[in-house]
């Protein structure tokens, strides 16, 4: 007989493509959004593989619609012979009305950021987690670090 316990850790679903941990370490995270993406053939084939790298990105508005800059997805080697893939380009992102309202807003007015968090798989279809972000300073993150270690050394300590 097995024993059909919960585990301590969750274990990261299969479905996660990329994450951006750089993100939570640079800015103070806020409202999260999920927004589809506008991606070519080869751009997915990659993304199966696990050829996405989304550390230095961001969203930019043009013409008033978003779009995923700097996101870097390496072309596969058996990518088709008569397509130029270029893996810096800007990738739309698909959102509802009222979400981009506010994020256009919230943007433009209360000085946010929107920084990429998530790549991942829902059926099927690529979806990346947005969200609105203030910059940390350096003695914020100094902050948050003692934080974090101090959490840590207190569960060490109830432990013994």
């Amino acid at each position: 007989m097995r024993f059909m316990g919960k585990s301590k850790k969750k274990k990261p679903a299969g479905n996660t493509i990329a994450l951006n941990k750089k993100s939570r370490h640079d800015y103070s995270l806020e409202d999260r959004f999920e927004a589809g993406l506008v991606l070519e053939g080869w751009e997915v084939k990659s993304m199966r593989a696990g050829h996405v790298q989304l550390k230095d990105s961001y969203i930019m508005f043009f013409k008033g619609e978003p779009y995923l800059v700097g996101c870097h997805i390496t072309p596969l080697q058996t990518a088709s012979t008569h397509i130029n893939p270029n893996p810096l380009r800007e990738r739309k992102l698909l959102l509802h009305h009222n979400e981009l309202d506010k994020l256009k807003i919230a943007v433009e007015r209360k000085g946010y950021s929107i920084v990429p968090t998530a790549m991942y798989w829902i059926r099927g279809r690529a979806k990346l987690e947005i969200a609105l972000a203030k910059g940390k300073q350096q003695h914020d993150k100094r902050a948050a670090e003692k934080g974090r270690d101090w959490a840590r050394e207190k569960s060490r300590l109830m432990k013994h």
